[in-house]
C-alpha cells in the first residue's frame, strides 16, 4: 500500500473515531443515525481503498452492497421516526 493510500486510511479511521464519539454522546436518535451513516460511508471508502491497494475487484462489489444497505437503513429510520406521530394523531381522532 502506498503512502498516499495509508494516509487516506488514517484519515478515514479518525473520521470513524469521531463518529463513534458522536454515537456515544449523541443527544437524540437523529445524531446517532447520522453517525451510523458515517460508519457506512467510511466502510465503503475503506473497502474501495483496499480494492485499489490489493487489486481485488470483489471488494468493489462488497462496497456497492454496503452502500445500498446504508440507503435502506436510512429509509427505515425515517419511516420509524415518522410513525409515532401518526399513531398519536390517530389516537386523538378516536372517541
Amino acid at each position: 500500500m502506498s503512502h498516499f493510500l495509508t494516509g487516506i486510511a488514517v484519515v478515514l479511521l479518525l473520521s470513524l473515531l469521531i463518529g463513534l464519539i458522536r454515537v456515544w454522546r449523541g443527544p437524540n436518535e437523529a445524531d446517532r443515525m447520522l453517525a451510523a451513516q458515517l460508519f457506512g460511508t467510511t466502510g465503503v471508502a475503506t473497502l474501495l481503498i483496499l480494492a485499489v491497494a490489493t487489486e481485488q475487484r470483489a471488494l468493489i462489489d462488497i462496497a456497492f452492497i454496503l452502500a445500498l444497505l446504508a440507503a435502506v437503513a436510512t429509509i427505515a429510520f425515517v419511516r420509524r421516526i415518522g410513525s409515532p406521530s401518526k399513531a398519536a394523531k390517530n389516537k386523538e381522532k378516536q372517541p
